[in-house]
């Protein structure tokens, strides 16, 4: 994708003074931003490269966007706008906001177009829209986007595919045309074996769902429904019951519990507890209690 600073919404509210507070590549031609801003102004985003599915999270409610000779006002935390690229659009701004934005490259956008509806992208339009409301598309972000760590090891294939997620709700619901999802393949043995080999070898490392289809031979869009289907999972709860697994053998073994969440791709001692009691209910000292093995003294303390 574009770097950051290239992406014309980027720059544009770079440029007005806007306080960028969080940003991340989540995938081929995806990325997530999270900004504040608090002034009176009026800002035009000129033909953007790119498009933009934009989430008011707080405040907001003295925003505005031009249609035509009148103005479409914000009702402020969870409303939604979709700017597709190269519509050039003019907003009335006026107070603070809190807002996260999804940003699409077009090329991934009409690639999902082919390869999971196939469709010609040149007969789908994104939707030009302002101030709606999705409950599933807000509760997407704050749930599995806003709530993890981007760059974390044990959170980037989550964040990953929820962008991916949230790209073909866009594309099946908020385009022009609402085709259903067709039916595709799952995943054939030996592209199963090349994604597990891929994890135990590097389950220390930060891993995102592009490098689990690069290892299937596939496109992330493809790999995401492939593999569910044939595993009956995600990818990323996938990976996230391999690295607990692993946790646990360590656990069982002696391994102290920082060295566990180095080995385990964990970004801390409290963030593996933190998965680990997701996942089995229990926090590392009760299973090694449960295993009939003493726990390290406040093992499950946070640092």
């Amino acid at each position: 994708m574009t770097a950051l600073a290239d992406l014309t919404i980027v720059r544009t509210l770079h440029a007005t003074g806007a306080i960028l507070r969080s940003a991340a590549h989540v995938g081929q031609g995806l990325a997530v931003a999270v900004w504040d801003r608090d002034e009176v102004a009026q800002t035009r985003y000129d033909t953007p490269n790119h498009h933009t599915l934009s989430l008011y999270l707080e405040h907001g409610e003295g925003f505005r966007k031009r249609l035509g000779n009148s103005w479409k006002c914000s009702n402020g935390a969870g409303d939604l706008c979709l700017m597709p690229a190269r519509s050039t659009s003019d907003w009335d701004v006026s107070g603070p906001i809190r807002m996260f934005h999804l940003y699409i490259a077009p090329q991934a956008f009409d690639r999902a177009t082919v390869e999971l509806f196939g469709m010609d992208p040149a007969r789908v339009t994104l939707r030009d829209d302002a101030y709606f409301r999705d409950a599933r598309i807000e509760a997407r972000v704050r749930a599995t986007i806003l709530s993890r760590h981007w760059t974390q090891p044990a959170d980037r294939v989550a964040v990953t595919q929820a962008g991916t997620d949230l790209m073909t709700y866009l594309l099946a619901h908020m385009t022009d045309r609402r085709p259903d999802m067709p039916r595709r393949g799952g995943l054939s043995q030996a592209a199963s074996r090349r994604v597990r080999a891929l994890i135990d070898a590097r389950m220390d490392q930060p891993l995102c769902l592009d490098d689990l289809a690069d290892a299937a031979g596939l496109s992330s869009f493809h790999f995401a429904r492939g593999f569910r289907q044939t595993h009956g999972e995600t990818p990323h709860h996938f990976l996230t019951r391999l690295r607990i697994e692993r946790a646990q053998h360590l656990l069982r073994q002696g391994a102290p519990l920082a060295r566990i969440a180095e080995l385990c791709g964990f970004s801390s001692h409290s963030h593996l507890t933190a998965r680990f009691r997701a996942v089995t209910g229990l926090t590392p000292s009760d299973y090694l209690r449960h295993c009939g093995l003493r726990p390290e003294p406040a093992e499950d303390a946070p640092r």
